[in-house]
């Protein structure tokens, strides 16, 4: 029996000029001899085929945020981050992307939430002369990518709405290069740049919104290096609501004389599952790979979240919380107070089976797959002759198999030396609860804590969450999380769409 099913659409040509095309290829050859293809050959290598009919804004993103060499921060399969479109699904469930797409305002949501800079305009925002000077900007470099969000019907190509990165630009004939992500359907194709801004302005049914262009780039510095807010939890929503708005109301109904009753308040209705809203990074890499010694990328990635660490353990804020964690009528119980070596052979035992489930490219446990981490020990790896990083070796253990694996643990500690589990010599070797309850507090925003009645306890608890003082470090990875936060507040109160632009905080 014949199998029914399409294989690719004829491009109506015109409009669209096919890439690989006689013509397409002049375009092309022209376009580079003018300059306007360097961000070309970062696209291309990473242009990828969107995996679901309705993902091409995904799919566009993915490819975007590879080719600016942006860290997800996540691991993607075996031990490897990669931006992939099933990693992208912060603001919208991808059950509902792969059913309904996505609107343009989400794919704006996705950009700032894995951690790009973004500058986003609706066509009844901006002009057509803006947007011919934005191509023409990201064409002429290889540092920021515009991707459209268009009409179909406008080129006479078969469907509505779609998206797709902007490959390059040809001044004299004004016309872009559009990398479609639907290669199973058309092809990449030239197509005039009005008649493009045209397929822009247009309302998108679902939102009531015109659609429109992003320009996207790498920030300066990556975000979220040793702290992130987990989405993936089921739960993130009531406690993202627990934070944004349930905290202010409590904390201007309840009277308050001092700042452990001010933390006693926040922590009391905690969600039990608060520890998996808020994560530290680690690095993982297996032994064998890795040998007795440090990359210069492992050892940077390393250092510098040590000094956030050391940075966050410096602040008032956190002495008041580690004494907080440490009394007896503590509300916190579900979070570690400090990493010392009660706590250690439990942690890295955890750590190595997580490790080592993770380079297996398995990311859920059944019965048949029992990981068990059979010895821990702590160590210490030099790099160049510089300070040692703390290493937490393992030897997992799932079935007939053994694999050794390495995590790289950010420390706030100075010297380290070789030592088996049973140590108790490593407090503050990894973020632990008042570390990771200290920087989600910070990030909290100010208006968190305008409630509180009495003035003077206003103005310690502002002075001491204060972040116009922070180092830089601490600074950038507090807002980061901050501006994590007010995103998944908009979607969850679904306001994503109306306001485009990240957060902004001094």
């Amino acid at each position: 029996m014949a199998m029914a099913g399409l294989y690719r659409r004829l491009l109506p040509s015109p409009p669209a000029i096919d890439f690989a095309s006689s013509e397409g290829k002049q375009i092309f050859v022209e376009a580079i001899h003018s300059g306007t293809m360097e961000n070309f050959y970062r696209l291309i290598s990473y242009f990828q085929t969107q995996s679901e009919p309705a993902y091409c804004g995904l799919a566009s993103l993915s490819m975007v945020l590879n080719a600016l060499a942006i860290d997800p921060g996540r691991k993607w399969k075996g031990p490897w981050r990669w931006f992939d479109e099933s990693m992208l699904d912060c603001c919208e469930p991808l059950e509902k992307v792969k059913a309904r797409g996505i609107t343009f305002g989400k794919v704006v949501c996705l950009a700032h939430c894995a951690g790009a800079k973004v500058e986003a305009f609706r066509t009844n925002q901006s002009t057509i002369n803006d947007f011919r000077r934005y191509v023409m900007k990201c064409s002429t470099s290889d540092d920021c990518h515009v991707i459209s969000s268009y009409n179909r019907a406008i080129f006479k190509q078969t469907g509505t709405g779609h998206f797709s990165p902007i490959g390059g630009y040809h001044a004299g004939k004004d016309m872009a290069l559009i990398l479609d992500v639907a290669r199973f359907k058309y092809p990449p194709h030239w197509v005039p740049l009005k008649l493009l801004w045209e397929a822009m302005d247009d309302v998108d049914e679902t939102t009531g919104q015109h659609r429109g262009f992003m320009l996207i780039s790498r920030p300066h510095r990556e975000p979220g290096l040793l702290y992130t807010l987990s989405c993936k939890h089921e739960s993130w929503v009531g406690i993202a609501k627990y934070l944004m708005d349930d905290v202010p109301l409590l904390l201007k109904s309840e009277d308050m004389k001092d700042i452990q009753k001010v933390l006693s308040v926040v922590c009391t209705s905690l969600p039990s599952n608060f520890e998996e809203f808020i994560k530290w990074v680690a690095e993982v890499r297996i032994r064998e790979d890795g040998g007795q010694s440090l990359s210069s990328e492992e050892k940077a990635r390393v250092v510098i979240k040590e000094e956030v660490l050391k940075q966050v353990q410096n602040t008032g804020l956190f002495q008041h919380v580690a004494a907080f964690l440490s009394s007896a009528n503590s509300c916190c119980k579900n979070l570690t107070a400090s990493g010392d070596g009660e706590n250690l052979p439990k942690i890295a035992a955890s750590v190595c089976c997580q490790g080592a489930q993770i380079l297996a490219g398995k990311f859920g446990f059944s019965e048949s797959e029992c990981y068990c981490c059979r010895e821990t020990c702590v160590k210490c790896l030099q790099a160049n002759g510089d300070k040692p990083i703390t290493v937490v070796c393992g030897t997992v253990v799932n079935g007939n198999t053994e694999q050794g694996v390495d995590m790289l643990v950010p420390s706030s500690q100075t010297t380290h030396s070789c030592c088996c589990t049973g140590s108790r010599n490593y407090i503050g070797m990894h973020p632990a609860g008042n570390d990771v309850l200290t920087a989600l507090l910070l990030a909290l925003p100010p208006e968190t804590w305008s409630g509180i009645k009495e003035e003077k306890l206003l103005q310690e608890i502002l002075s001491l969450v204060s972040t116009e003082k922070l180092p830089i470090l601490l600074q950038e990875e507090v807002l980061h999380l901050r501006r994590q936060l007010h995103l998944l507040k908009r979607c969850q109160e679904n306001k994503v769409d109306e306001v485009l632009g990240a957060p902004l905080f001094s």
